[in-house]
């Protein structure tokens, strides 16, 4: 028998021997990603999660989009001036002072627990979400688990998140299938992440559910509970715009350069709409748009405004918008 023939006939048997095996005998593979969920999963039953939430993690799939938007945050890629006037519009404000004057019950209550002021509260949740008109359309699950497994500088995120997200389902404040919300997996009226949820959300109604999907109070009462909890202060600015002197050392233009008002003032930095008051209380000169735009004293009140947007232009922008409703 020649050896061509031999090979033809091993071909046959072997084609023969793969078609017959039961789909059990060969093993399909299994993905990275997969593989990934099975090692999150793990790490989620040892935090005590049952089994029925952790079901929930069964056939999830990437999303292909998460990744771009995460590249694309406009509070980063703007320019300071063109974020400005996108997020502090003439319509963001104007129905700003409509849900204010709709909802003013809730906000004396707000205020009188938490001392943190109506104005800053509208400026969040309208730039949050446009008054809770629009609070993302990524399914919290999937998009965290994109972050986790391949979101490069943010998979140590994506993963704690997650976890926190199945908490969050474990404790039974909205089912797996309304979990929807940014591609950072932030959520809600106010756009809360689950670690943020977890440890700040409140039941302001008092209906034993943290609702900040649904319910304007719960949303608003969370954001106050967190801001309060970041260290704002109603009884301080958020910051002032100011002028500065003739051969002004710019060196000292840096968030993390504190002096007191007073010293500023020494220094011959003044007010440009709002005198600055001349006590102790620290600031920073924060520049946005360079040596050559605006400059502004900003106050422990904007650091607790970074703690929920670590963006220097959103905390500016929260408190130019907050100002504007305040009138």
């Amino acid at each position: 028998m020649s050896m061509r023939h031999i090979n033809f006939t091993l071909s046959l048997l072997v084609g023969f021997i793969l078609i017959n095996m039961s789909p059990l005998t060969i093993a399909s593979p299994v993905s990275g990603f997969d593989k990934w969920l099975s090692d999150v999963k793990v790490s989620a039953q040892a935090e005590g999660l049952s089994e029925a939430t952790l079901n929930n993690l069964v056939g999830l799939t990437m999303d292909p989009d998460i990744l771009a938007l995460a590249a694309r945050q406009p509070e980063y890629v703007k320019p300071a001036w063109d974020y400005l006037d996108t997020m502090v519009s003439d319509t963001r404000l104007n129905k700003g002072k409509s849900m204010l004057a709709s909802n003013q019950a809730i906000f004396d209550r707000l205020e009188q627990t938490y001392g943190v002021n109506r104005f800053l509260l509208t400026a969040i949740w309208g730039m949050e979400t446009n008054y809770g008109g629009y609070q993302g359309k990524k399914h919290v699950l999937r998009a965290l688990a994109t972050l986790g497994y391949d979101g490069g500088r943010r998979k140590a995120f994506g993963r704690q998140q997650l976890i926190a997200a199945l908490k969050i389902l474990e404790a039974g404040d909205i089912p797996a299938d309304k979990m929807y919300g940014s591609w950072a997996g932030a959520m809600g009226q106010t756009q809360f992440i689950p670690t943020t949820y977890l440890g700040y959300a409140v039941d302001a109604t008092g209906d034993g559910k943290r609702d900040i999907w649904n319910s304007r109070e719960d949303a608003l009462g969370s954001a106050a509970n967190y801001l309060k909890v970041s260290g704002w202060r109603d009884d301080i600015r958020w910051g002032y715009e100011v002028a500065l002197p003739e051969g002004f050392d710019f060196a000292q233009a840096d968030l993390a350069h504190q002096k007191t008002l007073k010293q500023w003032l020494r220094q011959g930095v003044r007010g440009v709409k709002k005198q600055v008051p001349e006590n102790n209380e620290k600031a920073a000169l924060y520049l946005p748009a360079g040596y050559s735009g605006p400059a502004f004293l900003v106050t422990d009140n904007f650091r607790a405004i970074l703690r929920y947007n670590t963006a220097p232009f959103y905390a500016l922008a929260i408190g130019i918008l907050s100002d504007k409703l305040g009138g």
